[in-house]
């Protein structure tokens, strides 16, 4: 009775455990919200009156605010302590901010969008950052800073020290 009960309570957990994953997308799903985005990030642009340089063919766009001083080679593992204010693009909502507090962070460890824009300034170097959804959470929501799926997100960083 007790090895009957076993299998059913186990047969259980393992069709609890089978749920459909969601959030996962197509390679077309993937390449039309790419086309999506960076038309958003050109319209974006061109309304504001601004010129942004492309990062190879990623979609990421800078601006250099201010180049920095200190001269910094960048790997993976190096460590950067920022201030930065985050923007969700179609509002305007900032999501995220820095004030007194400047967080540090390994640089293979950000959303790919930092990875790519933060070594296009040097330490003391200030840098705003066009990120297309496929380079910051994708179609995945981050309800718990208010960020629908697929956002376009600009950040406006400073890079206040880098570590090696």
């Amino acid at each position: 009775m007790r090895r009957g009960l076993l299998i059913v309570m186990l047969f259980s957990a393992c069709l609890s455990a089978c749920t459909k994953s969601t959030g996962i997308t197509s390679p077309a799903a993937v390449d039309a919200q790419a086309v999506i985005d960076d038309n958003s990030i050109t319209q974006y642009l061109k309304n504001k009156g601004l010129t942004a340089t492309r990062i190879d063919t990623t979609g990421v766009r800078y601006i250099i605010d201010t180049a920095g001083t200190v001269n910094v080679l960048y790997t993976s593992s190096t460590q950067v302590t920022v201030g930065y204010t985050g923007i969700l693009m179609t509002t305007g909502t900032v999501f995220a901010q820095t004030e007194k507090f400047h967080p540090s962070f390994v640089l293979g460890q950000v959303i790919r969008g930092w990875q790519l824009g933060i070594p296009q300034v040097q330490q003391g170097g200030t840098i705003t950052l066009f990120v297309p959804s496929r380079y910051a959470y994708g179609p995945y929501a981050q309800q718990d800073i208010g960020l629908p799926a697929n956002a376009v997100l600009i950040f406006n960083i400073k890079v206040y020290n880098v570590t090696n």
